[in-house]
């Protein structure tokens, strides 16, 4: 019988160190599986940022803007569709539709069938040609009548066109055909301008592509184990190093102004959201609105700084017949 039992137990020593070998190796440790296939979503954003950044030298600074600008978006738009391609089952043309006729990065409702628009309204479609030809205008009939003494005027006043005719009309467009065609494709511009609070201008109505992918990438991992103060932060940090590296690294000069921006719009909804914010009402109403304007506006000049303008704005302005 104590044989028996000095059997038995070294049996389940056996057993109960094979169990906790098996758990280790497949619980505790990385799953390599699954990291080699995520590999090929983050090779674009390792390769074609830096593909564009080696021509710097052989573009003119505006087409090298275009350039680098192209390779992080598209890099970043191929993760959102790499992460969500597997788990949403969805026909092989939406997929080719979102990564080349879609500027947004809402990669789960526009890849899900399941997911309705309901078709736009008429009012919509005005507004968005209104704002394209309104874009138009600033860029091809009014920047060109400043005169040429004042080139950071007319730079500004085009490059507020473009910004109308690109991202609030032909995004907005493009938006509104995938609507009408039932695919939920929201505009990456939502009336910004009718936020009341600088964290609803940032989070709920600028530049929503951005902000999705910012918010699943950065955002949520960092959540728990940073809070919410830090983590957007780094959100608003990150968003610095990118307009940085387009807007700077083209004009070659202004290095640092774009990261301490978007350093400020965090350091301003930080401050919005304190007991302090909240006792002056910096988060809604007319004051949060005027808030949110001032912390907008001031530093708007470290964001599109003069090297910008006068480097790459105006001559793609003149690329393109502008001036």
């Amino acid at each position: 019988m104590r044989k028996w039992r000095e059997h038995a137990n070294h049996l389940r020593r056996h057993y109960s160190g094979a169990e906790d070998i098996w758990y280790k190796n497949n619980v505790d440790a990385p799953d390599n599986s699954r990291i080699a296939s995520s590999a090929p979503g983050w090779l674009p954003i390792l390769v074609l940022p830096l593909t564009a950044l080696a021509c710097r030298n052989l573009l003119p600074p505006w087409v090298f803007m275009w350039a680098l600008a192209f390779a992080i978006f598209f890099s970043l738009k191929w993760l959102t569709w790499w992460r969500a391609r597997s788990k949403i089952v969805h026909p092989s043309w939406r997929s080719a539709a979102y990564l080349l006729v879609w500027p947004g990065m809402d990669a789960d409702e526009f890849l899900d069938v399941n997911e309705r628009a309901a078709p736009p309204v008429l009012s919509a479609w005005l507004s968005a040609a209104f704002k394209t030809i309104l874009g138009g205008i600033l860029l091809w009939v009014v920047a060109r009548a400043v005169p040429e003494r004042q080139p950071l005027v007319r730079g500004w006043i085009g490059m507020v066109g473009l910004i109308l005719l690109l991202h609030f009309g032909t995004f907005q467009m493009v938006a509104l055909m995938w609507q009408s065609l039932g695919v939920k494709a929201e505009p990456i511009m939502s009336a910004p301008l009718r936020s009341t609070s600088l964290a609803e201008f940032w989070g709920k109505r600028w530049n929503l592509g951005f902000r999705q992918f910012a918010h699943e990438l950065i955002f949520r991992p960092l959540y728990r184990s940073l809070g919410p103060e830090a983590a957007g932060l780094l959100v608003f940090a990150a968003s610095g190093l990118i307009h940085d590296l387009v807007i700077s690294v083209p004009a070659r000069g202004g290095y640092g102004l774009p990261t301490l921006y978007f350093l400020v719009q965090g350091a301003g909804v930080t401050v919005e959201r304190s007991q302090f914010g909240k006792r002056f009402g910096f988060g809604r109403g007319v004051r949060g609105w005027c808030f949110m304007v001032v912390f907008l506006a001031l530093p708007v000049f470290g964001l599109f700084h003069p090297w910008f303008v006068l480097r790459v704005i105006l001559p793609f302005m003149r690329a393109v017949r502008a001036i």
